[in-house]
């Protein structure tokens, strides 16, 4: 019998149901993951963040710190993912002309990948951007989301091809 080229859910048992991945018997390696978004607002609350002007405070530095920890803590918040130790979280926000770009990088020696990590840490720092600004522009748009690297684990190195 051919093996199915469709690709298989690891996270959905045969029946259907959800399950968590047994990493049990994966190799421990080195897991680097690169994310990125952005958030594109007007440049009214661009100018009020540059000049440090928002009622909340620093909204660079807050979306930053959120990052980290949300990085941290993404297996309280994405239900099936395991819970890591982490070697080290980054969050870098970027202005733009038209807002901020958002990139995360989380390393972990571990069993299984980063990428979550990576991806919650853009997330959450975007909405922080959004929610310290929101009293200067309910219009801001997150977006973009995706992961831009992974390296390590049976899959080897993972780059993102622009489109």
């Amino acid at each position: 019998m051919a093996k199915s080229t469709k690709p298989e859910l690891s996270h959905v048992a045969p029946d259907g149901s959800a399950r968590m991945v047994n990493v049990g018997d994966k190799d421990v390696t080195r897991r680097v993951a690169l994310a990125a978004g952005s958030v594109r607002i007007s440049r009214e609350a661009m100018r009020l963040i540059q000049e440090g002007k928002t009622a909340k405070g620093n909204v660079v530095e807050t979306a930053r710190i959120a990052g980290v920890l949300a990085a941290k803590r993404t297996s309280e918040l994405i239900p099936l993912c395991h819970p890591l130790s982490i070697d080290y979280a980054d969050v870098r926000i970027t202005p733009t002309k038209s807002g901020f770009e958002i990139e995360a990088e989380v390393c972990a020696t571990g069993k299984t990948g980063v990428e979550m990590e990576a991806l919650t840490a853009v997330s959450v720092a975007a909405l922080t951007i959004y929610d310290m600004a929101k009293a200067a522009d309910e219009t801001m748009v997150i977006g973009d989301v995706r992961l831009q690297r992974k390296v390590g684990g049976r899959s080897g190195v993972y780059k993102r091809r622009e489109r």
